[in-house]
This record gives C-alpha cells, sequence and structure tokens, in this order.
C-alpha cells in the first residue's frame, strides 16, 4: 500500500502548519507553504480545500488571508490527513466486507490483511502532529 503523491502533500502542509501553530493568530500564505514544502501551488490549492472541508484547517481570504490550523496539533493525527485526502485506509476490499471474497470467513489471508490494516490505522491515529515535530526536533539535534 502506498498513500497518494496528494496525501503526501497534505502532510507536508500540515507539519509546516502545525510548527506555525504557537503563532495563533498568524496565517500562513499558501504560496509561502508551496514553495517551503515543493508542492505545486495548484495542486495545494485543491489539498488545502480538501483539509478545511475535514475540519483540519482553517482558511481566510483578503489581504490578510492564508491558513492556520483548526485544532491543536496534539488533536491532529496522521490518521485524519491521510483519510481527509485519501479516504479510509482499506488494505483490501475484503477487508471491510469480508462477503466480497469468493472464500469469505473461510480465507486466511483475510485475518491478516485486518491485522495489518488495524495496526497501520493504530500507528497512524497514535501519530500526532505534535509528536512528529518533538520528533523533528530530536532528530534536529543528531
Amino acid at each position: 500500500m502506498q498513500i497518494t503523491r496528494q496525501a503526501d502533500y497534505a502532510l507536508r502542509a500540515m507539519l509546516y502548519l502545525a510548527r506555525e501553530y504557537p503563532k495563533k493568530d498568524e496565517r500562513a500564505a499558501t504560496s509561502k507553504i508551496a514553495e517551503e514544502q515543493e508542492i505545486p501551488a495548484s495542486f495545494l490549492a485543491k489539498i488545502i480545500s480538501q483539509l478545511s472541508i475535514a475540519g483540519l484547517i482553517q482558511t481566510f481570504r483578503g489581504a490578510n488571508g492564508g491558513v492556520r490550523l483548526a485544532r491543536k496539533p496534539e488533536e491532529i493525527s496522521l490518521l485524519d490527513v491521510v483519510e481527509a485526502i485519501d479516504g479510509p485506509i482499506t488494505l483490501n476490499e475484503c477487508v471491510p466486507s469480508p462477503s466480497v471474497c469468493a472464500f469469505g470467513d473461510n480465507c486466511p489471508i483475510h485475518d491478516i490483511f485486518f491485522d495489518a490494516q488495524a495496526q497501520l490505522v493504530r500507528n497512524l491515529k497514535a501519530a500526532t502532529f505534535d509528536k512528529l515535530l518533538e520528533m523533528e526536533k530530536v532528530k534536529a539535534e543528531v
């Protein structure tokens, strides 16, 4: 399984905004995010829209426009962002619906996929942006 490029860009943009979060009243210009995170501006506009609809960021228009996190970094996980962009994580169509498999509940592969997906979802949910910022600081010190 591989997340889409769009989800990868969304994660980069959200990490950028998490770094800026302490400056709550400030808004980041999407052009600056695009430049610093090496995201095509037109692609970022679509991503920003999806993140806003998901309630992860707030957008502001006009001379003082820009974007900022809608919630604290510790309240937003990688899972939130990936699912806002790519939809629910599913390793195989049989995981949420064993009935689509010709072998149904008797398929041993289903159990492996089910467990792997559950672990992936748990890991992404546990990885909040405040934790990512801490990891970033530790890596910078090394």
